[in-house]
């Protein structure tokens, strides 16, 4: 897949977008020779948008077929979730310490 510069795309402007999704369904953008961004037509994110949400129910589905899943009431959700919070509430101060300045 052709990389679009970010340089490309300051000095071309949607024309460049427009060339580049003429040969392909995504335009990638790099910045600093790195990719960066991926565009594409509406269209194509909508269809892409639309296989993650069937892929989604599909899992779901299964998860019910399987039996994986919890049968319970609002009050009996939310205590769960609240028991799950609580020894998650030192994990952001664990991850900030494991963290290194980017150099």
């Amino acid at each position: 897949m052709h990389a679009l510069t970010a340089n490309d795309l300051k000095t071309r402007g949607v024309a460049a977008i427009e060339a580049t999704l003429a040969d392909q369904p995504e335009a990638v953008i790099s910045v600093r020779g790195k990719d960066k961004y991926v565009v594409m037509e509406v269209a194509q994110y909508q269809y892409l948008r639309e296989c993650e949400l069937d892929a989604a129910l599909a899992q779901s589905r299964d998860d019910v077929a399987r039996g994986r899943y919890v049968t319970e009431t609002a009050a009996q959700h939310m205590a769960r979730l609240e028991a799950l919070l609580v020894p998650a509430q030192d994990a952001p101060r664990k991850l900030a310490s494991r963290r290194r300045a980017p150099r």
